[in-house]
């Protein structure tokens, strides 16, 4: 069932996204008189599982779901109408139309990514408000991993201040860190003393390089809250609510205490457990990388506050919140260019997972948006056979006052999808590696 609702929600925010997506372009094509030919959700290899055409416009569902198209006349595109550039140029021909208003029909599905991405986050803003938890809340401080500790980080800390400037909230400190330019955390450390710890420019860089993404981490008593079916903590008889006080009689007080002595043990554990209220001890035999199967949730027990926005502070926060999500995924994108990257591109299965596996509105159109200004993004990339391949050409015409002839054009537009094709077979393969390992 699980699954069920993790694909519904994917296929109706994909359907949405392009469908508005191909309107984007619609539009202004038929405001310049520029004939459509096709407007179609998915593809149509063969055949469509719906088709009607209104006026000089097919308008269709295919069975592919990996996108959909406007096939708009005079235009070579992914449909590679050769033959339809033979003949000569028609006044409703994509062709015939000045170069200002092609640039501005192939800008138009992604201005309305963009536009739509604000636009949902600014109605999440102002119906939902936001959540956040502030340094005071986090009472036992923050576990550091220990390639931090060099910086002068220390286990309990209290995060204060991110440049000079008390953020919103505070257990953003990993993304902040990854994507966005800190040079300072001020901290206040156990022994009541502050400091401001300077970071390393390139601490983006060794996070990724090290897989250390999330360095700093809510500290919170070893209390299990879930148990993994089949694993060496269930079959050992370890509980949910078990409260983990020693590890080979080590006493602990926090997970990440927990969590270092299993991680480093090579042999049978014994684990000395609270559960209600009496002291028992279980043996467990780690699995494969050490683990034995169980996990706990980072907030429980802390005090999340919230906060309402009006409508017009909701467009202020709302803009602000797609402007950063656009700025952080420019950021972490360089990184698809890394050997590890290229084995960290995620297909429809990593996509259709970012959903919960319960239904959420209020994740859904989060989700929504930021899919929404990805694929923005994704589709501006100056690559043949996207719009922004499209943009490239056509920007190149304005300035130079030449155009691309139509047989570099088709030979671009083959290139650029069977790029596509192959990032397409690389991401999905990606998935299948990772679901089956």
């Amino acid at each position: 069932m699980e699954i069920v609702i993790k694909a519904t929600q994917f296929i109706l925010s994909l359907s949405f996204l392009i469908v508005l997506h191909e309107l984007g372009h619609f539009i202004p094509a038929k405001i310049f008189k520029t004939r459509v030919e096709k407007f179609y959700l998915f593809f149509d290899y063969k055949f469509s599982l719906f088709k009607a055409k209104i006026g000089d416009t097919v308008y269709g569902i295919g069975w592919i779901p990996l996108g959909g198209y406007v096939k708009i006349s005079g235009m070579i595109d992914e449909s590679m109408d050769t033959e339809q550039m033979k003949l000569p140029a028609q006044p409703w021909e994509f062709r015939s139309k000045p170069a200002w208003q092609r640039l501005i029909i192939m800008l138009g599905g992604v201005i309305v990514n963009f536009i739509l991405g604000i636009l949902i986050y600014i109605m999440i803003t102002f119906v939902w408000g936001i959540d956040f938890v502030n340094s005071a809340d986090v009472e036992d401080g923050f576990s550091v991993h220990e390639s931090f500790k060099q910086y002068g980080f220390e286990d309990g800390d209290k995060i204060l201040k991110f440049n000079g400037v008390e953020p919103l909230d505070v257990t953003d400190v990993n993304k902040h860190l990854f994507l966005r330019d800190i040079t300072s955390i001020e901290v206040l450390h156990l022994d009541g003393n502050t400091e401001a710890i300077t970071i390393p420019e390139n601490i983006g860089e060794v996070m990724w390089e090290n897989g250390i993404m999330k360095p700093f981490e809510v500290r919170r008593p070893a209390i299990i809250n879930v148990v993994t079916e089949n694993s060496p903590a269930q079959i050992a008889g370890i509980q949910v609510n078990d409260k983990i006080v020693s590890v080979n009689n080590t006493p602990i007080n926090y997970w990440n205490e927990f969590s270092t002595l299993v991680l480093n043990s090579k042999d049978e554990i014994t684990l000395g457990i609270e559960r209600d209220s009496n002291l028992i001890n279980i043996s467990v035999k780690p699995g494969e990388n050490n683990q034995i199967g169980v996990s706990y949730n980072v907030l429980s027990g802390i005090n999340i506050q919230h906060k309402d926005y009006s409508f017009l502070e909701s467009i202020s926060t709302g803009n602000s919140i797609a402007i950063w999500t656009l700025r952080d995924y420019i950021t972490q994108f360089k990184y698809v260019f890394t050997k590890k990257g290229a084995t960290s591109i995620g297909g429809f299965i990593a996509i259709g997972n970012i959903f919960p596996a319960t239904w959420s509105w209020q994740a859904f159109w989060s989700i929504t948006a930021f899919l929404s200004i990805m694929l923005g993004f994704m589709n501006l990339l100056p690559i043949p056979a996207l719009d922004g391949g499209h943009v490239m050409f056509t920007l190149y015409e304005m300035i130079t006052g030449r155009k691309p002839n139509d047989k570099f054009l088709e030979y671009a537009q083959v290139t650029g999808f069977i790029l596509l094709i192959a990032l397409l077979l690389l991401a999905n393969g990606n998935d299948i590696v990772k679901l089956f390992s």
